[in-house]
């Protein structure tokens, strides 16, 4: 349960994100800046709700390495939180559209979301890769820094500038793509003649989460 609350919470920061972004009357810079301020009320909940993300569980590592847990245990976590976050974020995805919440500007929030969509669903393994790496490197730092906080402000202000950071460069968050490019399907189902929704697959957004979870390992050894 505490898996599913991750995904709706991080899925609401991303469609909180999609909002901003969808404006077109703001220059490129402030934009992905903005939009990556909103999007850190998804980690913030996260963290100060106690739910269960699995790019922030993916720190467990460091309890396996010292000995405390076994690699079963990681990995059972992992399989659960994953899933989890998964009915989270896309069950989240299917409430927001019969909210009718695409509509808005226009329809030009609709249209953001085809396009978010449509390009993570063609990245190359290359951009998966480093991207994901990146993303959770910074994931990580923010919410291994939030356990230093001793108040609610602390824990927000150290996870604000991370998150913000990750979002602005256009890294990949895995759980924010469960959310994502299934609003990107609905959009394609909805506005089969949008320009781009032909390139939002089920097996392109398969692949591409299989793409960012291979880099667990490594995004983890780098800290």
């Amino acid at each position: 349960m505490l898996g599913i609350l991750a995904g709706v919470f991080i899925g609401l920061g991303a469609m909180y994100a999609v909002l901003v972004v969808s404006d077109a009357s703001l220059g490129f810079g402030l934009s992905r800046i903005l939009g990556g301020l909103v999007f850190s009320m998804g980690l913030i909940m996260v963290v100060i709700a106690g739910a269960e993300l699995f790019t922030g569980n993916n720190l467990l590592v460091m309890a396996w390495a010292d000995g405390k847990i076994s690699m079963g245990e990681v990995l059972r976590n992992w399989a659960i939180v994953c899933l989890a976050n998964f009915v989270g974020a896309a069950g989240l995805a299917v409430l927001v559209y019969l909210s009718g919440h695409y509509k808005m500007n226009a329809g030009g929030v609709a249209e953001a979301y085809t396009k978010i969509a449509a390009a993570k669903c063609n990245l190359s393994f290359q951009q998966a890769f480093f991207s994901g790496m990146l993303c959770n490197v910074l994931v990580c730092l923010a919410v291994w820094m939030s356990q230093a906080g001793r108040s609610v402000s602390d824990k927000m202000l150290v996870i604000i500038f991370p998150v913000s950071a990750f979002v602005a460069a256009g890294f990949e968050h895995s759980i924010a793509n469960m959310y994502l490019i299934p609003m990107g399907l609905l959009m394609k189902w909805e506005y089969g003649a949008i320009a781009g929704t032909e390139m939002i697959t089920w097996i392109g957004f398969l692949k591409t989460l299989v793409l960012l979870f291979w880099v667990t390992w490594p995004e983890v050894a780098a800290l």
